[in-house]
């Protein structure tokens, strides 16, 4: 039944009285109010802040799209194909993620089982990298970092830090570390090196060899080496460093030199795509690893990992007993305060899929970078990347040498972009003769179907290119270089650090690699 009802009359019964109604209020005003769509407000025809916080607020519907709109200028991660960091996960990880987004792991009183959930992380990668069993007091440890950019400055301090205990204990100078690595290692060994105050001893690459060479590499260890950095899966071309020919040298001339193994991509492939491959704690001079989550660990940025075969290559006085909010506990970070989300997804991912579901995945990668690495070949290029399991799931690829050629390897990655893709160009390491490549990084979604895309969409901008003069193609790159390339426009950066030469890519025109 509907109730019949009556219309009142504006003062009639339930009216506000007279004395409540002139009761004049200096409240804020419904000004910013808005009742029609986002579009038809006032906001939607207005600068967002840029510079200066706001003196009003804004409706929660208001920014959410107007910040959402403003991203929606950002490129397809799925079509970068220049970074290792993870792009998807399953709903069910990403739930538990957002669920942790208030979870600050450092509080172990507060969140035990965050804190457990860590230490069964640690657990689980220090095992499948075969560290040893001891005993209680000296077994393997670990911690989880931002990103393996941490876990390499911690693997740099330990390494120093123990080498001038052991100087000063002999009663010789340490003033003067150095550490031995391939001038192709990644932009954050630099950092390291620079803001330790460690001095770097590269093993240059050659235009046909692009990691370390292991006797040029045991050759420059002396007095004063802190230890040796191997890559496991270059930045560049993906190729794994000979781990076990630099540790086996190492014995044979009876050096005391520890090795730290830089696994950042290829820590979580190689143990499935080749388990037989010697490269971590089963190497007795292998003391301490890292390994990146958030790249072929398969959680979002940023997750790290650093473990050491045992806790005598972490010297104690760089290890904090801190007693927070009620709980006592060890702290080896650069940092203090971090989210506890990325740990449960690192933890979601080892349990979810387990050492098959993870067989499964790499396998699929390797199969389709070879796949690519075939069709390339097709397309006449050359390939500079290993396959079949034997480097990471990524292609490097350059053009043949072709005085005709108008075109060089930037230009055809700026032809692709131009199609949604980013395939970065980079100038290889030093004293490779100034050598250019492309490279595409094989993640987890990067199917065939859209491989094939990829493929098809190389050959058109060949083709493209191939009917273009040298003038149109320079005033082409000219264009995309001045407005389609992001980091041209960018303003974020002050002139004063612009240029730099102190870097391997100030020194030789080496292109920092994005990981």
């Amino acid at each position: 039944m509907v109730h019949l009802s009556t219309v009142t009359e504006k003062n009639g019964p339930g009216a506000v009285p007279d004395p409540v109604n002139n009761v004049k209020l200096q409240l804020s005003s419904h000004d910013d109010s808005f009742t029609t769509s986002i579009y038809g407000s006032r906001f939607a025809a207005e600068d967002l802040p840029k510079h200066e916080m706001p003196e009003t607020e804004m409706p929660k519907e208001v920014a959410y799209r107007m910040i959402k709109d403003e991203l929606s200028l950002d490129g397809n991660p799925m079509l970068n194909l220049a970074s290792f960091v993870t792009t998807y996960m399953e709903e069910e990880a990403e739930k538990l993620m957002s669920e942790a987004f208030s979870k600050n792991f450092i509080d172990y009183e507060e969140y035990p089982q965050t804190a457990e959930i860590q230490n069964r992380c640690v657990s689980m990668i220090g095992r499948l990298f075969h560290a040893p069993s001891s005993s209680a007091e000296d077994q393997a440890v670990g911690t989880s970092c931002v990103g393996s950019s941490e876990a390499i400055m911690l693997g740099v301090l330990a390494m120093k830090r123990r080498w001038k205990n052991k100087r000063i204990a002999a009663g010789l100078s340490a003033e003067k570390p150095n550490i031995v690595m391939s001038s192709a290692v990644q932009v954050c060994w630099e950092k390291a090196t620079r803001y330790f105050e460690v001095e770097e001893k590269l093993v240059y690459c050659t235009p046909d060899r692009y990691v370390i060479d292991p006797v040029e590499t045991v050759d420059l260890v002396d007095e004063n080496t802190i230890g040796i950095c191997a890559i496991l899966g270059s930045t560049y071309t993906g190729e794994y460093e000979d781990v076990k020919a630099v540790n086996d040298l190492l014995v044979e001339r009876g050096l005391d030199c520890p090795i730290h193994v830089d696994a950042a991509s290829g820590g979580f492939v190689a143990p499935f795509v080749v388990p037989d491959l010697e490269w971590d704690f089963r190497l007795d001079k292998v003391v301490s690893i890292n390994v990146s989550g958030h790249k072929y660990g398969l959680v979002y940025p940023g997750v790290g990992w650093v473990v050491w075969r045992s806790a005598e290559y972490l010297p104690k006085e760089l290890v904090f007993n801190i007693n927070y909010l009620g709980a006592d506990q060890s702290s080896f970070t650069l940092n203090f305060s971090k989210g506890a989300s990325h740990i449960i997804g690192q933890y979601y991912q080892l349990i979810r899929l387990g050492k098959k579901g993870y067989r499964a995945i790499m396998s699929n990668l390797t199969r389709t970078a070879d796949y690519l690495t075939e069709s390339l070949e097709a397309l006449d290029f050359v390939i500079m990347s290993k396959r079949s399991g034997e480097g990471l799931p990524l292609v490097a690829f350059r053009l043949k040498e072709n005085e005709d050629r108008q075109y060089d390897e930037f230009a055809l990655a700026h032809k692709l972009r131009a199609r949604g893709w980013i395939v970065p160009a980079y100038t290889m390491a030093p004293h490779t003769n100034g050598l250019k490549m492309l490279r595409v990084v094989v993640r987890e979604d990067f199917t065939k179907n859209r491989c094939d895309a990829l493929i098809t969409d190389i050959k058109l901008c060949q083709t493209l290119l191939d009917e273009m003069d040298k003038a149109a193609i320079k005033k082409q790159q000219e264009f995309v270089q001045k407005h389609s390339v992001n980091s041209a426009g960018a303003n974020h950066n002050p002139s004063k650090f612009r240029n730099e030469k102190h870097s391997i890519q100030g020194k030789h025109g080496k292109t920092h690699a994005v990981c």
